[in-house]
């Protein structure tokens, strides 16, 4: 797998005609933009706009323990938003389906953008301007680049995945370590090469 360009993988489901269901209102998918800990993302578009449709699932995660996935993401976000964490907009949720409708966020993650030889130096000030809301509210959001993009010079936080903060999981303890060619970055960059 070439990880180039994480957001925009070539891979479909399916067919060009696969559509998911939100609330009774069909989502045409588009392409495939990625895996997380809690579901799969795919670009899709909408009355003329251009959304992420995420399908939960439930595939074990050695590292993380998940509660109720659904409630998780529409509590996070709402969470996230009240403290002013620039984040897209979450714009449908179906429970039962275990589906979430988001604004797509055109740009570059932060993790392509280093993967690509380009420097992040220049958004850590909005990183850190993130995680001091994060950490005066008493939480921490997930720090990896991959759930980072940047539109018109603007840093967004794509997941609305939160957790009580720990010292441990901060920016500066955790996320920093993976926001330049670090080791650590350069470990999960060749494992997730090589299908890892």
């Amino acid at each position: 797998m070439d990880l180039k360009d994480s957001r925009k993988q070539d891979k479909h489901i399916g067919n060009t005609d696969a559509v998911l269901i939100v609330n009774g209102v069909p989502y045409p998918i588009i392409c495939f933009l990625g895996k997380g800990k809690g579901g799969y993302s795919y670009l899709s578009q909408h009355n003329g706009r251009q959304v992420v449709v995420k399908q939960i699932h439930h595939e074990p995660c050695a590292y993380y323990t998940f509660g109720n996935k659904i409630e998780s993401e529409r509590r996070d976000y709402e969470q996230l938003r009240k403290i002013g964490i620039r984040l897209p907009e979450m714009i449908d949720i179906d429970v039962d389906a275990e589906r979430i409708v988001k604004a797509y966020i055109d740009g570059d993650t932060i993790y392509d953008m280093i993967a690509s030889g380009r420097a992040a130096e220049a958004y850590l000030p909005q990183v850190r301007e993130m995680a001091a809301l994060a950490k005066a509210a008493g939480l921490n959001i997930d720090y990896f680049p991959t759930n980072f993009v940047v539109q018109e010079g603007l840093l967004y936080y794509i997941d609305y995945e939160c957790n009580p903060y720990m010292d441990e999981w901060n920016f500066e303890n955790w996320g920093v370590q993976y926001w330049s060619r670090t080791p650590a970055f350069d470990a999960y960059r060749q494992q997730h090469i090589q299908g890892g």
